[in-house]
């Protein structure tokens, strides 16, 4: 009896069959070396003149790629801290405002970065940065996408620890102190002094491929978090002109006692007062408050103020007292064939609890968006100046009316944002409560169970004992 056999495909046939067409990969930017080591140099310089820095631990030295790093953001130049902590070249993830502004793009794009629009990830985003790792280099992130304004660490949009976990290797934290009084976000110029960088893991691959995502959150959050004024309490060190505080009242906009808002003003440089009550404060030279007038209780940080502010305003909101905040709007935009932003058109922005609405009209056309709150945990901005609402790959810069007016709404939106998330986390609990569970299966064998993996958590003891020795390899430092 003949065997049944497959007829054979003659080459002809093989040549008529279809072929799978390859996935193009999304390319990476090329790193030169010689780039990326000249950039080194520059950033070392700096950060020895300007930033006085101070290395107390680096654990990824000598270390080579894959491995992520995440860094706390306390001023805009905060990466010349980091740069040079690696002899490997490292790929840093960068605001797309501050790239397309760029006069020269050039040695940007071969010491390899990736810009990215602020608190919003593309699928080409996300795969750009996944890539970096399976080819074996480092990825650094700062994920709070904006430096600090007021000495506190800002709000961590929510798909941060899912994205973490998601890459599957090794995360550092790079965490930098006293950035924030070299260069305060509300005034210009670099003021000298000592910074401090401590570079240590904060999650081994097979330890966060086992946490669950509220795990993840807690420790990141952790090491993230920072107040900076709290820490100079402890560090003492004297910065060049840290008394002068011209440009603070567009973060200070609301008086901390009579809650009257824009009648805070700063005379002579150093004295920050309300108009409307008369309390007044003097700034010393590390950068505290010292209360010189007017009724109520002296505040002797700047950040402490700010929350005091934060939190009446969320009061207001959660009462209803404060639904939402508008108002009419200067344009600007960067054209095709410009590195800088230039005026395209006036509207008006408008603020509300579910949304954020840009309207208006530019280079001729209108314009109308509508951009959900619980989407974005803030916006780039600068106090007393603009604030950037981002839409796809394109920056709407507004400058308002009034510029005192940014501050809030920049408040607002972080508070939209935590109101929204926990409402969406409270949401998702409840009906993981109320699904009725699954009914048993008898006709197939259980699925054996996976052996329990213990996952290492961190005894408050130990923890305590790290923050004090921290704390006295800063202090050793600083002396």
């Amino acid at each position: 009896m003949n065997e049944l056999k497959a007829p054979e495909s003659t080459a002809e046939q093989k040549e008529a069959l279809p072929v799978k067409k390859e996935k193009k990969k999304t390319p990476l930017p090329k790193q030169s070396r010689l780039v990326y080591s000249i950039t080194q140099a520059v950033a070392w310089l700096v950060s020895k003149i300007a930033f006085k820095r101070k290395m107390l631990r680096n654990e990824i030295k000598d270390k080579k790629g894959p491995f992520v790093v995440i860094a706390n953001h306390e001023a805009a130049l905060d990466f010349v801290n980091l740069i040079g902590a690696t002899r490997t070249p490292m790929t840093f993830v960068v605001s797309n405002s501050f790239y397309s502004t760029l006069p020269l793009k050039g040695p940007m794009d071969k010491i390899g970065v990736i810009p990215k629009q602020q608190f919003q990830t593309s699928l080409k985003d996300l795969t750009k940065m996944r890539r970096v790792i399976e080819e074996g280099r480092i990825l650094v992130i700062y994920p709070a996408g904006l430096m600090c304004e007021d000495g506190r660490s800002t709000p961590i949009p929510a798909a941060t620890y899912d994205f973490l976990k998601w890459l599957k290797t090794d995360v550092y934290m790079a965490r930098t102190s006293g950035t924030y009084f070299t260069m305060p976000k509300w005034t210009k110029g670099i003021r000298r002094g000592t910074t401090f960088m401590d570079i240590y893991k904060l999650f081994d691959k097979e330890e966060i491929a086992a946490m669950d995502i509220p795990e993840i959150k807690e420790r990141t959050d952790k090491a993230l978090d920072f107040d900076a004024y709290r820490e100079q309490e402890i560090l003492q060190i004297k910065y060049s002109h840290n008394d002068h505080i011209d440009g603070l009242e567009n973060v200070l906009y609301m008086c901390p006692h009579c809650h009257s808002e824009f009648t805070i003003r700063v005379t002579e440089h150093n004295t920050i007062s309300c108009e409307s009550c008369g309390f007044a404060e003097k700034s010393d030279k590390l950068g505290f408050l010292h209360k010189v007038g007017g009724e109520g209780e002296e505040i002797r940080y700047v950040s402490t103020w700010s929350k005091r502010i934060y939190n009446y305003t969320k009061r207001q909101i959660i009462r209803g007292e404060l639904t939402e905040l508008s108002s009419p709007v200067e344009i600007h935009m960067i054209p095709a064939d410009k590195a800088k932003f230039q005026k395209a058109g006036e509207g008006e922005v408008r603020l509300t609890r579910d949304k954020l609405y840009l309207t208006g009209e530019v280079n001729g056309e209108a314009l109308e968006l509508a951009l959900p709150t619980a989407n974005f945990a803030s916006l780039p901005f600068k106090p007393g100046k603009n604030m950037e609402v981002q839409h796809g790959e394109v920056i709407y810069r507004c400058y308002p009316g009034d510029g005192k007016l940014v501050m809030k709404f920049i408040n607002m939106i972080k508070i939209f944002y935590e109101l929204n998330t926990a409402k969406r986390a409270l949401e998702q609990l409840s009906k993981k409560k109320n699904t009725p569970p699954k009914k048993a299966n008898h006709t197939k064998s259980p699925k054996p169970k996976r052996p329990h993996r213990p996952r290492p958590k961190l005894e408050e003891k130990q923890r305590k004992k790290e923050e004090k020795r921290k704390k006295r390899e800063m202090e050793e430092a600083a002396k």
